[in-house]
């Protein structure tokens, strides 16, 4: 881990409101060392950061060269003009909650978890013991989420859809601009954050906890369980966020809901392990998943690429207990994105197209079982 003292030249928060402060900002600053580059601020951890404020920044991934995490983050501030010295930051819990998240590290921060004897929600979570086989479609990937949620209000506009955000990768929700983009054209109505994650409408301690506010405290109809921005890989079997699949279709079958597992496909991808059919989906599928899952699958149009699914599902999904459930035609409708720009690995529908058809395939069948389930 690498820390360095830095000056701010700029800040988001010169053009907010006393009203308005953002979560989360970014602010340029002046390193100590002589470089100069973007940070990302967390109001609810550090507080307000202005021009001319010193900032001591974590530099650790822009030092590796990350993707999504590759930023500089606010560690602390000191306020232009101030000594080093007294309480720096001090932010009550809005809710008035216990319960710690960043547990044991110097950015812990307090919640109201939904679980908790103080919340306003305790009791309906002490009766809340299974989801009553409601849909959920588990992915691999963040990107799918907003897919995935576009393709299910574009089936049945009136269902009440969730996103509940695990903890294996990026931590703070509000991190997520396309969740926030999401719920504000309407594709997302409910967000609950998970684990040691934080930030959602809901907070809750575990995944198999958040699914169920959000289907008793936040009424959807339908979830979505992924985790955040940022995806770890190392080409090993189970060195990878693909994991978390498996995990969360486990915890799915655990309260009797009706996992849906959201394929993630690539034709388009350089890596071999990832072409096709990813093999972070066929670890979680095959080696990790202990619960019988619906596999959504695209229809593919071209011969030579439905050849190449076709001998992967030969190789896994059935011999694994799950089912596949492929569509006969393509559901993709990039208007019910509402205008939400959505990349993978930096790749549009153009691009890689599959790796979209997949994803509005799993919201496509989501949506379908829920609404048979309405009848």
């Amino acid at each position: 881990m690498k820390l360095v003292w830095a000056t701010v030249l700029t800040s988001q928060l010169t053009h907010s409101t006393e009203h308005s402060i953002p979560k989360v900002f970014e602010c340029s600053c002046l390193l100590d060392d002589g470089t100069q580059g973007s940070a990302v601020v967390y109001s609810d951890l550090v507080g307000e950061v202005h021009e001319n404020d010193r900032v001591l920044l974590n530099t650790t991934a822009v030092e590796l060269a990350l993707g999504t995490g590759g930023k500089h983050f606010v560690v602390a501030r000191v306020a232009a003009g101030q000594e080093a010295r007294g309480v720096a930051f001090d932010a009550p819990s809005p809710h008035g909650g216990h319960i710690m998240k960043l547990r044991y590290t110097p950015m812990q921060r307090d919640v109201l978890s939904v679980e908790s004897q103080e919340s306003p929600w305790h009791r309906t979570m002490e009766r809340a013991v299974d989801l009553d086989h409601i849909p959920v479609v588990c992915c691999g990937l963040h990107s799918q989420v907003p897919l995935v949620a576009a393709a299910i209000k574009a089936r049945a506009p009136h269902l009440r859809v969730g996103y509940v955000m695990t903890d294996q990768a990026a931590l703070s929700l509000d991190f997520s601009q396309i969740v926030s983009q999401a719920k504000e054209k309407g594709l997302i109505d409910v967000t609950v954050a998970t684990g040691q994650a934080f930030g959602g409408d809901y907070e809750a301690i575990n995944v198999h906890s958040g699914m169920l506010a959000a289907c008793h405290v936040g009424g959807c109809d339908v979830l979505i369980v992924a985790i955040g921005p940022g995806v770890a890989g190392t080409g090993t079997p189970f060195g990878h966020g693909g994991v978390a699949q498996g995990e969360a279709i486990n915890a799915v079958g655990a309260l009797e809901g009706l996992p849906i597992a959201c394929v993630r496909m690539s034709f388009a991808d350089e890596r071999e392990r990832h072409r096709v059919i990813s093999h972070h989906t066929m670890a979680a599928l095959e080696n990790v998943a202990l619960t019988k899952a619906l596999v959504a699958l695209p229809h593919l149009e071209d011969e030579e690429q439905a050849a190449l699914l076709n001998e992967k599902l030969a190789q896994f999904v059935n011999s694994c207990g799950h089912e596949a459930v492929q569509l006969e035609e393509s559901v993709y409708d990039e208007a019910a994105l509402k205008g939400l720009r959505v990349t993978t690995m930096r790749r549009g529908y153009d691009e890689d197209p599959v790796f979209f058809e997949a994803a509005f395939a799993a919201g496509a069948l989501a949506a379908q079982v829920a609404s048979e389930r309405e009848v």
